[in-house]
């Protein structure tokens, strides 16, 4: 440790080992070791792709392929990168970025899946193959995740995991609970029906517009090939999930299906009884006529009972019965960020950037740092009337652009986080109890951004395509990148990490490195154990007829890159003594998480 005397050093180890609860001597010795690029499994490696040749009609099954190496994007500046940097460089903060998780209760009667019988693509996503699969898959990018705590690139610790929204797929508590138990490192029973029973369009002959994995002859998933899995939807509901937990403090903010049916609609009371009741739709008709009727402004108290009696109690036609859950309530009003504020102090942060203030005030957005060069701020652009796209609220854009100037005078780094990205951000349905609140969109947000030259880096998701833009200044050199990571429900299913580094010559890189999640590349048919379940979600999401599954990797410019900048400030005054500080914490975070140094 180069920055910190030995007396600092002793003084760190010391607090660390009492906080933590480990041997001091023992990390002392982990917080020595030098810090090297680490061999750990990226796609820097292997990638996972599909086989060139069908397995059954159309069908593909998955196989290894060589690494992705790095490409260098010298967009923002304009003289040649210099190769001195590799060995002078230093990392400043290394974080991981996961989006779009989608964690289904496959269960619940409060879904759409009907429509997929009237129009297959009219909502995209309402009946997906592997949706019984979506905590074993975010399990394994939690490991995946554990797994890099070290960067390839400089060795230095992961400080903090980012996750940009789309957490749970259909609105549901009981969604939000499993995927914040998660990342906390809790074990998670993905089953809210009867005990060790599925119940749902998977399993149901009338639902043909469903992968049947018992026998999927008469769907047209069987038509293209799926193969038959006997036996898959007993094990999905019988499993627990374990989950090795974050390896470090991590952070979220809103997405569109966060706070939206299907991340587009408004919900009603009708649907809200529907959600938690003991019955659910298999045929378009009758869940027109029974719920969306429920949404008709003109509708009588009378026909809203009637309504709500046919929901928990029968009766209603193309409906059958399940178990009801309570706890498949629909999330309304502070629920998601009351959410996470009901978790532990590690991984931490308790509340994972909400505070008690945001629920007290309704305000959905936050800052914090993380480390001692880097401030975050995480937004809320989702639009609460209609529409999955997105949009910065005045008053957002206002915060935010306060705070860029406060963390110019602070000398820090900044990266702002929000679900939707620059091609998404153009939503212009306006709230009824905001109706004068203009909408900002990326035109004008881009152009915000560019005036602080500490904005280093805009992180997002919601397309579930891999894809890096740099935004460049108008006349010259400079500006940020724009990074939006892919989805952990739609193929690939990966997440990356993201490291800023010190280059010490004027300039600074930004290092991302695509994920898969740690499962196997190939399934292994009868393989129902937690990883191979995951691993079969990601052959049934590459095989998705109704898109096309290849292109959301991204290009080669879009995966493993370095992306170049003008360092925004003398980036020296960010000390060597405060990073290693900061570095010791997360070393002995992850050695407590492990059992001890």
């Amino acid at each position: 440790m180069s920055g910190l005397t030995r007396r600092g050093f002793l003084g760190v180890t010391a607090a660390l080992a009492a906080s933590f609860s480990l041997p001091q001597q023992a990390l002392a010795r982990v917080l020595l070791e030098p810090a090297v690029p680490a061999d750990v499994p990226t796609t820097l490696q292997q990638t996972i792709l599909q086989r060139t040749v069908a397995q059954k009609n159309n069908y593909r099954v998955l196989t290894t392929g060589a690494g992705d190496p790095f490409v260098v994007r010298p967009d923002l500046v304009d003289a040649d990168p210099s190769p001195a940097r590799v060995a002078a460089r230093r990392s400043l903060a290394y974080l991981g970025h996961t989006s779009d998780i989608h964690v289904m209760d496959a269960q619940t009667p409060g879904w759409l899946d009907p429509v997929a019988a009237f129009a297959f693509t009219l909502l995209p996503g309402v009946c997906r193959p592997q949706e019984t699969l979506t905590v074993h898959v975010q399990s394994a990018m939690v490991q995946a995740v554990h797994d890099v705590a070290n960067s390839p690139v400089t060795g230095a610790p992961m400080i903090a995991v980012l996750n940009t929204g789309d957490s749970s797929d259909r609105l549901s508590n009981l969604e939000l609970r499993w995927y914040i138990d998660i990342f906390d490192g809790k074990s998670v029973q993905p089953n809210s029906g009867a005990p060790g029973q599925y119940e749902g369009p998977q399993l149901w002959q009338e639902t043909t517009y469903a992968y049947h994995p018992e026998d999927p002859s008469n769907d047209p998933y069987g038509a293209y090939g799926f193969p038959t899995i006997p036996g898959m939807l007993e094990a999905v509901v019988n499993s627990t999930v374990e989950s090795v937990g974050s390896p470090a403090p991590w952070y979220t903010v809103y997405g569109n299906h966060d706070v939206t049916l299907n991340g587009t609609f408004a919900t009603d009371e009708s649907f809200r009884n529907l959600a938690t009741g003991s019955q659910r739709a298999y045929a378009f008709p009758g869940l027109a006529t029974s719920l969306f009727r429920g949404m008709a402004t003109d509708i009588s108290p009378a026909t809203r009972l009637l309504d709500g009696l046919r929901q928990q109690f029968g009766n209603n036609t193309g409906f059958k019965t399940i178990t009801a859950n309570t706890e498949r309530s629909i999330l309304t009003g502070v629920d998601y960020m009351a959410q996470h504020l009901d978790s532990p102090d590690l991984p931490g942060p308790v509340g994972h950037g909400f505070t008690q203030a945001n629920v007290d005030n309704k305000t959905t957005y936050w800052k914090a740092d993380i480390g001692p060069a880097l401030r975050v701020f995480g937004l809320d652009t989702c639009n609460l009337v209609m529409g999955a796209d997105g949009a910065v609220p005045q008053s957002q854009f206002d915060w935010l652009q306060s705070e860029l100037e406060q963390v110019q005078a602070d000398g820090k780094l900044a990266i702002v986080l929000s679900h939707h990205n620059s091609l998404t951000l153009e939503n212009e349905a306006h709230n009824i109890f905001a109706p004068g609140e203009k909408l900002i969109h990326a035109p004008e947000f881009i152009d915000m951004l560019l005036k602080f030259p500490n904005l280093v880096a805009w992180l997002n998701g919601h397309t579930h395509i891999n894809t890096i833009q740099a935004h460049r200044k108008p006349t010259g050199a400079g500006g940020f990148f724009e990074i939006t990571t892919a989805s952990c429900i739609d193929y690939p299913q990966q997440a990356q990490t993201v490291e800023l580094v010190d280059n010490k010559d004027g300039t600074m890189s930004i290092f991302c490195v695509t994920l898969d999640h740690a499962s196997p590349a190939s399934w292994t048919q009868g393989d129902f154990s937690q990883i191979g379940l995951a691993s079969l979600s990601r052959e049934l999401s590459s095989n998705d007829w109704s898109a096309d599954p290849l292109l959301r990797r991204g290009s080669p410019l879009d995966r493993n890159v370095e992306l170049l900048l003008l360092a925004p400030f003398d980036l020296s005054t960010i000390t060597d003594a405060a990073l290693e500080t900061e570095f010791a914490t997360r070393k002995a975070q992850l050695a407590a998480s492990a059992g001890g140094a």
